[in-house]
């Protein structure tokens, strides 16, 4: 195998997805390095990487937003790549050019590209102008001033959207024509405070739509494939917080549709590197959605099924090499499933929580991709995910229990989780029939209830430490379970 034109890699992200860079970069004998804001500096990516760049900021987000400070960072570094991760400025057409300019080669797609497919409504007019399915729309620029007429003309349910950004931020649902104007008003605005970027279009709702999404991955030198797709309907305030592949809502007919359009997308994109194309799907019908043109959250089910790194692909990719992997040779094996575990509390409406770690232990037997550690501050300046569950079985109703298994084992006090609320939907008839849709938590609101305070955390914190000295000695002694029997607990 050629050696790579790079030897050192800055990570410009933080928490679960630099560990998880920073693992594939030492498996494949790169350096790692990272730029952080201090309020990271006690976290496992900093201990974990080769060389560990400080940055600064107004803000911690602002600091990790920086693009002339993170790529004074890489240099800082001699860092011949740059992997963005998800998030931050993963989709920043900007800063990607500003890193192939500054001699670094960005680990992801060209800048044009991710232009082309961030802005939602230029990727669906591009979708659309080359034969893919897209819902019936209507778009603010094409004419503002009959805007909210030709949105009226395509009938209720309508789903407001802003065209930058993402998130779920600046969505709006509109069952009555009497609320459209002010939902387009208030989406607007929401719009332009986060994204900097008001733009709008409205498309048909689709009720009780399913939320699949496929992944794809392509070279310099034109080739892509895909690698099966993932089911992310169980969302709340359109954020995913379950995934898994395969889809238990598609046959295999559908599946091989939906996949080869996500190809065609792609390819007429010119797509290289790993990117995901999302679709809307109901009633046998799929829709474009959007592209991410960045590595997903949810990436580590599709490594599951396939054994593919995808992170070491990107790489790969990024290093001009040709792709290794024909699409015969992608063969999905039984099922896997994602939990995101986050710090909010469901029974307050998802409201983001903080606190300290005081205790942290992962169940045994599953893939956890964290970004935490004992003893670490958790801070609302960034994404409340804290880390991921993973779990990989011969099929679906064993990769569920394994999960539910496994978020019941996790313990991790001081901070409100949503970990009970994942557990409700694990053993959910619903969930395990495979008979849900994006709207399901909201049609089923007592699943969110009924967690725990954050005193009663700090409480089984501080017994749980207070009792590990004797469950240590009793776990040393084997005779000693034997004696006790059922009582040894």
């Amino acid at each position: 195998m050629h050696k790579l034109p790079f030897d050192t890699v800055l990570i410009a992200n933080r928490g679960e997805i630099a560990v998880r860079i920073i693992k594939t970069l030492h498996k494949l004998g790169l350096r790692s390095a990272i730029a952080y804001h201090e309020v990271d500096a006690g976290s496992p990516a900093v201990s974990m990487a080769d060389l560990a760049i400080p940055i600064s900021g107004r803000t911690p987000i602002a600091s990790y937003l920086d693009i002339a400070q993170i790529i004074a960072a890489a240099h800082k570094a001699n860092a011949g790549a740059l992997h963005p991760g998800y998030g931050m400025l993963s989709e920043n057409a900007e800063f990607a050019r500003a890193v192939i300019k500054a001699g670094i080669a960005f680990i992801g797609p060209a800048p044009e590209t991710i232009e082309l497919m961030g802005d939602k409504i230029r990727a669906r007019n591009f979708v659309q102008g080359n034969g893919f399915p897209v819902a019936p729309c209507a778009i603010e620029e094409d004419d503002p001033a009959t805007f909210v007429s030709r949105a009226r003309a395509i009938g209720v349910p309508l789903l407001v959207k802003p065209s930058g950004g993402g998130g779920g931020k600046g969505m709006r649902i509109v069952r009555d024509l009497a609320t459209l104007e002010a939902a387009i008003e208030q989406a607007s605005s929401e719009a332009r405070r986060y994204f900097g970027d008001g733009r709008l279009y409205v498309e048909r709702y689709i009720e009780s739509p399913r939320h699949i999404e496929v992944q794809v991955l392509g070279d310099s030198l034109g080739n892509l494939i895909h690698l099966f797709e993932r089911e992310c309907s169980v969302q709340r305030r359109f954020q995913k917080i379950i995934e898994e592949t395969p889809s238990p809502a598609l046959s295999p007919e559908l599946r091989t549709r939906i996949c080869e359009t996500a190809v065609g997308i792609a390819r007429a994109a010119n797509y290289q590197n790993a990117g995901t194309v999302e679709f809307i799907f109901s009633g046998g019908e799929f829709y474009f959605l959007e592209m991410n043109t960045r590595l997903q959250v949810e990436h580590p089910v599709t490594e599951m099924i396939t054994g593919v790194d995808l992170i070491a692909e990107q790489v790969y990719a990024a290093a001009g090499r040709e792709l290794a992997l024909s699409q015969s040779d992608i063969v999905s094996n039984g099922h896997a499933i994602e939990l995101r575990l986050c710090a909010e509390a469901p029974e307050r409406g998802y409201v983001p929580t903080t606190g300290k770690v005081l205790l942290l232990e992962y169940p045994d037997g599953v893939r956890i991709d964290s970004g935490i550690m004992q003893g670490q501050h958790i801070t609302p300046a960034f994404d409340p995910m804290l880390a991921k569950i993973i779990v990989h079985s011969p099929s679906r109703i064993e990769a569920a229990l394994k999960a539910h298994r496994a978020v019941r084992e996790l313990v991790l006090l001081g901070c409100e989780t949503n970990a009970s609320l994942l557990a409700r939907i694990l053993c959910d008839e619903a969930f395990l029939g495979g008979q849900f849709h994006t709207g399901y938590l909201e049609e089923n609101p007592h699943l969110a209830a009924g967690t725990f305070s954050a005193g009663m955390s700090a409480f089984l914190a501080s017994a749980a430490l207070l009792t590990r000295p004797v469950r240590e000695a009793a776990d040393a002694v084997p005779e000693l379970h034997a004696a006790l029997g059922s009582w040894r607990n």
